[in-house]
């Protein structure tokens, strides 16, 4: 009468706890001035394209890396009826990006069609649908022990689920809905689950396998007839609308090749670049996460029951990854760690209801290497120093290439200098409320470091190699970012004695900035 509920709730605070070090990694991604936005993966190329409403407002830029799909769909979710003539020119393929419109149009609604709110809507709208996925997980798998927590841990910290997170894609929402929708399935739902299985091909196209785990036997009776006409009817719909909108785009048969020869490509390419790729930990995970597909593959393969609606979705998933095309399949991990994430959840099941032994469930959950590396780093905007709420504005304080570059530890961020250093002070919105700005300062020699605003010295600080807290107080301007400099006359002294060490005058430690009081 004891035992059982204090195994219950150890379990619970398992669960907890992993809903909690997600939340914590994705906390990280936040910045004062653009929010998740990072997770659009918006470049340096299509920032000079995007649509009027990302104009508007702070989104992060990626300055040395690419931009991904997510940034199409978060900006179709300003506009979900496809009318804005600046979408075109936004994307891509315009045509192929629309047909995943329901997590665009779901942040539209949530973002009341107001530009600002939806942005951010759409950057945390994976987010929700993980912490939904969580929930509905935890009930299909019935989590009591080690083995039902393995199971739902490793398809929430996949590569395809976090890496559909990190994306701002639309992954994560078509497998909750696949997920809920034969959930409503076992327990006699069927109209509900058919509902559920159509958005889901409205989420993600491919979703729409799945309904394979909604048919009954005699295969070919008029019920099953009429769920999959119904499953695909608003797909359908919305496909005719796209075509009738904006025209015909590409179908996407481009994505399939010979049975096979995609997995067995990424195979070799992954066993390759073990031996050629800097990042290691990018290389083995992408390994790693590769095995984790073909194991889920050779399980329901060797584990034959076609009774089990599970096992039909996961079978008609594994036709798919055979299909794959290499194009698929590339990079680090690869997109069909998330365009197979069906498979992953079908297996996740199986597995653990049937009491498989637990070397198939660590082998089908290797990707959560891969999945928890997506989480890894941070993007930073490589000239910004700090950024900070001050009230109703945001201050970012920027650092000019007269410095090294931002160097930091656990304990403190610094910039060192070889003699002087410009900072730029912006408050967005502008403000005219002065504040001040706390920081401290260090060299490797004795020296008098000058702090100037707008080219008006305001401090002098008399500066060794102990760290000396300083304070100033620095007008906003209304018009234009503030210029703040500090520089020194003594000359540089080496950084170590190697030949070729930097030459250092002094460093700037932790500024922060207040609000100034009246």
């Amino acid at each position: 009468m004891i035992t059982a509920p204090a195994v219950s709730w150890r379990w619970r605070l398992a669960g907890l706890t992993g809903v909690v070090l997600f939340l914590l990694l994705i906390a990280r991604f936040w910045h004062p001035l653009y929010g998740f936005t990072a997770f659009y993966q918006l470049d340096a190329a299509n920032d000079a394209v995007k649509i009027p409403a990302l104009r508007a407002a702070p989104v992060f830029v990626h300055r040395d890396t690419s931009s991904y799909d997510g940034l199409y769909y978060a900006q179709i979710a300003q506009d979900p009826t496809l009318r804005d003539p600046a979408l075109p020119a936004a994307m891509d393929d315009f045509p192929y990006r629309a047909r995943r419109i329901l997590a665009p149009a779901l942040a539209w609604l949530l973002g009341a069609g107001q530009p600002r709110a939806i942005i951010h809507a759409y950057s945390l709208f994976n987010v929700a649908a993980w912490l939904a996925l969580a929930a509905l997980l935890w009930r299909l798998l019935a989590v009591r022990d080690a083995r039902g927590w393995l199971a739902w841990a490793g398809v929430l910290f996949s590569a395809g689920t976090l890496g559909s997170v990190r994306l701002a894609l639309t992954d994560v929402l078509a497998v909750t809905l696949i997920a809920a929708a034969l959930f409503a399935a076992e327990r006699w739902r069927g109209r509900l689950a058919v509902m559920l299985l159509a958005a889901s091909a409205l989420a993600r196209e491919t979703a729409f396998l799945a309904v394979a785990g909604l048919c009954k036997p005699p295969w070919f009776s008029a019920k099953n007839v009429t769920r999959i006409v119904l499953a695909a009817a608003p797909l359908a719909a919305w496909l005719g609308y796209v075509r009738w909108r904006i025209g015909a785009g590409n179908p996407g048969w481009g994505n399939f090749d010979f049975p096979g020869a995609g997995l067995v490509g990424k195979l070799g390419d992954a066993a390759i670049a073990l031996g050629t790729v800097a990042d290691q930990p990018l290389a083995w995970s992408t390994f790693l996460a590769t095995l984790a597909i073909a194991a889920q593959a050779a399980f329901i393969l060797a584990r034959p029951r076609v009774a089990d609606r599970w096992w039909r979705v996961g079978a008609v998933n594994v036709a798919l990854m055979f299909l794959l095309d290499s194009a698929v399949w590339e990079g680090f991990p690869g997109a069909a760690t998330r365009v197979l994430l069906p498979l992953h959840l079908a297996f996740n099941i199986l597995a653990h209801r049937t009491r498989a032994p637990l070397i198939w469930l660590l082998a089908g959950n290797l990707s959560v290497f891969s999945g928890l590396l997506a989480l890894r780093d941070i993007p930073r905007d490589p000239t910004e120093l700090v950024a900070q709420r001050l009230g109703d504005t945001v201050a970012v304080v920027r650092f000019e290439n007269d410095w090294y570059g931002r160097e930091e530890s656990r304990r403190h961020v610094w910039l060192w200098t070889q003699q002087r250093g410009t900072l730029t002070v912006e408050t967005i919105p502008p403000s005219v409320q002065s504040f001040r700005l706390e920081f401290a300062l260090r060299s490797l020699a004795p020296r008098t470091v000058i702090v100037s605003h707008d080219r008006r010295e305001i401090t002098r600080a008399k500066v060794g190699p102990q760290l000396s807290h300083h304070i100033v107080t620095l007008p906003a301007s209304a018009t234009r970012p503030a210029k703040l400099e500090f520089s020194t006359d003594t000359p540089p002294v080496p950084e170590h004695t190697v030949p070729g060490s930097r030459p250092l005058a002094f460093a700037l430690y932790d500024l922060r900035l207040a609000l100034q009081k009246p």
